[in-house]
């Protein structure tokens, strides 16, 4: 049986101990492809406050949005007292209930490196500075990192600090991106992944499988293509569709269909015979656990979504 190298099973190997990556969602955070920057409303499947519903008290009444040209930024007090509760919630819970002791800050919510640079080595700093955080793991979009935080986090690395940057690359072609409402190409994907590994911090692929008009062998493409310019990790999910996004219109008309349940396991079959042993595969599902899941349903219970995706996996003499 071949054991994959899941994200638990790589910090223990890494750190001797378990980890635990707690998410942190700040106020003022947003994306270019929702301020106006690059396009307006976001990717079509996406609805930030169905996946990480603190978001909805946090921004409630938030007028301040981060961005690259703020000259300052009033919401820093309030963005560091957010950092500060939500990890300690979250640390004392898994403390409390698993006995895990050190801790990952996983900046999830929107694009975290989206905003002036003061302001991010401020958060980041802090974050590096609350008790047992061996790292940061950071999610972006390609083209919203700058020489001067590569430089930052290559000296984290350099002081000893695991460092991640999780690029959501979703389909490596264009096309897609463009139905979907990306308002990026997928040109720097691979310059980005080298400079970013340059400086010692390591990289996590986000893929979709499902996006419209894309072909199984098109996601394979995706992951092949990925794998090629060279990655340390992966994320691969399911497109799920959740109200209030135009996904939802798209699949309420019947211009949408889902992927099914039986397409998408083997896919992550195929998949996981593909990644090398030396990545670490720290995603292989994804869902919504309320009623704004529209479809498919098989995405609402993540614990049935994993047996049978595993069962599958078992067959072929692999272990997640």
């Amino acid at each position: 049986m071949r054991l994959i190298l899941s994200v638990g099973r790589y910090f223990k190997r890494r750190f001797g101990t378990r980890v635990r990556k707690i998410p942190i969602s700040l106020q003022g955070f947003t994306c270019p492809n929702i301020d106006g920057s690059l396009a307006k409303g976001g990717c079509i499947y996406c609805d930030n406050e169905s996946f990480s519903p603190s978001l909805i008290k946090i921004n409630k009444g938030s007028q301040v949005k981060m961005n690259f040209s703020l000259n300052s930024n009033p919401l820093l007090p309030k963005q560091l007292k957010q950092l500060e509760e939500q990890f300690f919630w979250h640390a004392e819970f898994h403390q409390r209930k698993f006995g895990i002791s050190k801790y990952m800050v996983y900046f999830q919510s929107y694009t975290n490196t989206y905003a002036p640079f003061e302001t991010l080595k401020t958060l980041y700093d802090k974050a590096l500075s609350l008790p047992n955080v061996v790292g940061l793991s950071i999610g972006t979009r390609i083209d919203c990192v700058q020489d001067s935080l590569l430089e930052l986090l290559g000296e984290y690395v350099k002081k000893g600090k695991e460092i991640w940057l999780e690029y959501g690359i979703q389909s490596v072609y264009d096309k897609t991106l463009e139905i979907t409402n990306r308002a990026h190409s997928i040109a720097l994907a691979k310059e980005m992944f080298a400079k970013t590994r340059a400086k010692g911090v390591k990289v996590c692929a986000h893929l979709i499988y499902g996006l419209p008009g894309e072909t199984p062998d098109m996601m394979l493409h995706s992951l092949d293509s990925v794998l090629e310019w060279g990655i340390d990790s992966i994320k691969i999910h399911p497109l799920y569709v959740v109200s209030g996004t135009r996904l939802a219109q798209l699949y309420k008309n019947g211009e949408y269909e889902p992927i099914s349940i039986e397409t998408f396991s083997d896919l992550i079959v195929k998949s996981l015979q593909k990644i090398p042993p030396n990545i670490v595969v720290q995603r292989i599902s994804a869902g919504a656990h309320d009623d704004t899941l529209l479809a498919p349903m098989w995405c609402f219970d993540k614990n049935i979504q994993m047996r049978y995706i595993r069962d599958r996996l078992r067959a072929v003499g692999i272990e997640y």
